[in-house]
């Protein structure tokens, strides 16, 4: 079943078309990568579908309804959840209150504090963040701030995860621990579709990958087809396995 589809979407900055013409779908359960040269429109893309921004022309349906013209609050408590190429969280405020704001927001209301806080630890456990609970969410290192924009994210309790570059700037440990961190979501039933520029975690997460150039999709098709692509290849994949190893 297709969770999410995007049909003929196009967005433009001026007289560039930053989305041109894109279709796409994703699956339930599904792990999708979007990838492609830096300024190939998947950030675009991204925030057309989370309603940031509105496509010029085309469609965008989640779970069959189109999403087209709804705010970013109304994507949210759809189900559809995101985290940012650069990271966006309450630095001022504790962990733990950082993950309850997104408990709070999420679908359900009328849900009490003490449910909220206890949501909150669950997920903080969950993603390893147990022991900065009460921290100043701007003193944790870069891959704990990207766990907790995650776990703020999945706290709405989505269906379908976006997640921008969760992998950008991490060591190799770090990167081995994110990638299990996917997978680990994954298993408890929620869809991802993750932009990313680590080949080694879109190759080994992903089910199948979506490939932007200029805006337009080049290729769509498993880790090995995409990898296969000559067109990927001279566009991309040969750039980005350099700059990846």
């Amino acid at each position: 079943m297709h969770i999410l589809e995007g049909e003929g979407v196009t967005k433009y900055f001026g007289g560039l078309a930053a989305v041109s013409d894109v279709s796409f779908y994703v699956d339930e359960g599904e792990v999708v990568g979007l990838i492609g040269p830096n300024g190939a429109g998947k950030t675009t893309l991204f925030n057309l579908i989370s309603a940031a921004l509105e496509p010029k022309t085309g469609e965008i349906r989640f779970k069959g309804k189109k999403i087209n013209g709804l705010k970013p609050y109304q994507i949210c408590r759809l189900g559809i959840a995101r985290t940012f190429q650069t990271v966006k969280i309450f630095g001022n405020l504790p962990v733990i209150e950082n993950v309850r704001i997104g408990s709070l927001f999420g679908p359900f209301k009328g849900l009490s504090t003490a449910d909220a806080t206890r949501e909150a630890n669950e997920l903080l456990e969950f993603m390893g963040l147990s022991d900065v609970a009460y921290a100043p969410a701007r003193d944790l290192t870069l891959a704990h701030q990207k766990r907790l924009e995650v776990a703020r994210a999945l706290a709405t309790k989505p269906t379908l995860l976006m997640l921008d570059e969760l992998m950008a700037g991490l060591n190799q440990t770090e990167l081995i621990e994110a990638m299990d961190l996917v997978k680990k979501i994954r298993e408890k039933g929620t869809t991802i579709v993750m932009i990313e520029h680590v080949m080694k975690a879109i190759m080994n997460i992903c089910d199948r990958i979506i490939v932007l150039h200029h805006g337009k999709k080049i290729a769509d098709g498993t880790p090995q087809e995409v990898a296969n692509s000559k067109t990927v290849i001279e566009v991309y994949l040969g750039e980005a396995s350099d700059a990846g190893n």
